[in-house]
């Protein structure tokens, strides 16, 4: 599995105006509806749920929300770069700036986990973060998700 395979390029955004977790979420579900035809309402509902769980701010300005949804065939991808990081009660307690968000089928199993831990350890970079911290095109920040294919999942 590579990013390219289930992060499409118009599935990248860099935003200026979230201020909230809330508002980050429907940010991402309105993007997987436009990209993947998923329901907003149900996408934001999954991550909601799923962050209700325990926060997805893995450390280092990045988070990684995921949800598992009906009706989806295959793990799908969505990356926003926010301009203004936002508290997402990480586990470094540091703001999120970098938002790597995974949708996967509901009896996805391996696969979701894959697709965790390859953006896990793709993000985990400190030249990859660098670089897509310092570039706000989308077609620039796909580019860069995408050249970095060296980096296996377990």
């Amino acid at each position: 599995m590579q990013l390219s395979e289930i992060l499409k390029p118009g599935a990248v955004r860099s935003l200026a105006q979230v201020t909230s977790k809330k508002r980050l979420f429907q940010e991402i579900a309105e993007l997987a509806q436009s990209e993947y035809g998923l329901n907003a309402a149900e996408v934001l509902d999954a991550l909601q749920e799923r962050e209700s769980l325990g926060p997805t701010g893995v450390g280092q300005g990045v988070a990684l929300p995921h949800a598992r949804l009906h009706g989806l065939d295959k793990v799908v991808g969505l990356f926003i770069r926010l301009e203004k990081p936002l508290d997402f009660d990480a586990v470094d307690r540091q703001p999120v700036d970098l938002v790597f968000a995974l949708l996967a089928p509901e009896s996805s199993g391996v696969d979701h986990l894959k697709a965790l831990a390859l953006v896990s350890r793709t993000l985990r970079e400190s030249d990859l973060r660098t670089k897509l911290r310092a570039n706000e095109d989308p077609a620039t920040l796909h580019a860069v998700l995408s050249a970095a294919q060296g980096i296996k999942a377990a």
